[in-house]
């Protein structure tokens, strides 16, 4: 049989199982003490994006982890964007706290889905025995928790990654993508801005080439698309894990542990110190992704400088998995495609610099 054949046999069966076995005493302390770790390292963009690194660190195995940590690191200086030098004359203050709510809420929400599967995996490899009958008891999906069973006998690295992405963009869609709070603050409001300014249409994954940081990665497009966030996690993780790409990535990650600020790849750009006067009419400072002579750098603050921690509310409960057709996402990746983003993104800073030029600031609080 194949992958794919097996798995849907094996979810047919969790379909059937209404109780979860009573776990042991044993199972009741890892329980909490992987929800008790989990609740600690998810307290911002910060913590999440450096335990996602640490773990990989430890389980190179576990890909979706290298990922996890990268996608993550993008969504951080999406955070910090909006009270960076260029967003904040574009955006009113309510519109700000909105998309970092989206931002946040979105990002905690992975994490609180995926990390206790981390966890359980890793006192899986400790015990040298599988624990994933576990999983029900941090509310994660039965086909995720299918996936985990399959990836213990087959070690496959790419159907668990696949698998991940597939779970994680389904987790969100109804807890955030279909918020109607998010649909009315967030898409409706900043439609035009998200689509023609926002430097949210690129993913970037930096790494060293003979001394130059270049930029790899994937402009997005629809999403609000469910079908198209997963297409796009695969591509990510086609580009990633390229064999021409990955070491290069892996070692710039390491160098440079994340804040938030845009410094963080490109410092001869970017600063997380604002170097000019606020309120001052925007100069533009770019010209071919290079800052013209004279002009100061770009203020790119770290995120613990502008935003809190947020105490989230609970997730909201509900198996996601319903439709065997999302089994159809498991087969296979194309051949990744890196494309010249960093020509993508250069653009996206140009278009952000004449918007922020051609507008008022809007308050020098804000």
């Amino acid at each position: 049989m194949s992958s794919i054949e097996v798995l849907k046999e094996s979810l047919l069966r969790k379909q059937k199982v209404t109780l979860a076995k009573n776990p042991s005493e044993t199972e009741r302390k890892i329980i909490q003490e992987i929800k008790f770790k989990t609740e600690e390292l998810n307290k911002n963009n910060i913590t999440r994006t450096k335990a996602y690194l640490d773990f990989y660190k430890k389980h190179p195995e576990i890909q979706w982890a290298f990922l996890a940590h990268m996608v993550s690191r993008n969504g951080g200086w999406n955070m910090t964007d909006l009270k960076a030098e260029l967003l904040t004359r574009l955006l009113s203050k309510k519109e700000k706290s909105s998309f970092f709510s989206f931002l946040e809420r979105g990002n905690w929400l992975i994490f609180h889905d995926a990390y206790p599967q981390l966890l359980i995996y890793e006192e899986s490899v400790k015990r040298k025995k599988p624990l994933f009958r576990l999983l029900p008891h941090f509310n994660v999906s039965i086909f995720i928790e299918t996936i985990w069973e399959y990836y213990w006998k087959s070690s496959n690295s790419s159907l668990l990654t696949i698998g991940l992405i597939i779970n994680e963009q389904n987790y969100i869609e109804n807890r955030v993508i279909q918020n109607q709070n998010y649909i009315k603050d967030v898409f409706s409001t900043l439609e035009f801005e998200l689509q023609d300014f926002l430097s949210f249409n690129q993913i970037l994954f930096p790494y060293n080439d003979y001394g130059v940081t270049k930029l790899a990665g994937q402009t997005v497009n629809q999403f609000e698309s469910l079908d198209e966030r997963i297409q796009l996690g695969k591509r990510l993780y086609a580009i990633l894990f390229d064999k021409e790409i990955l070491n290069k990535v892996e070692e710039w990650a390491m160098a440079h542990p994340h804040s938030g600020s845009r410094k963080d790849y490109w410092p001869h750009i970017f600063n997380d110190v604002h170097e000019g006067i606020p309120g001052l009419k925007y100069q533009i400072k770019l010209s071919s992704c290079k800052l013209k002579p004279g002009a100061r750098k770009i203020y790119s603050p770290t995120l613990q400088n502008v935003w809190k921690n947020v105490k989230h509310p609970e997730a909201e409960g509900g198996e996601w998995f319903s439709d065997f057709n999302v089994l159809e996402y498991l087969d296979g990746l194309d051949d990744p495609s890196i494309g010249n983003i960093e020509f993508d993104y250069c653009q996206t800073l140009e278009r952000l610099e004449l918007a922020a030029f051609a507008k008022k600031i809007i308050s020098i609080l804000d």
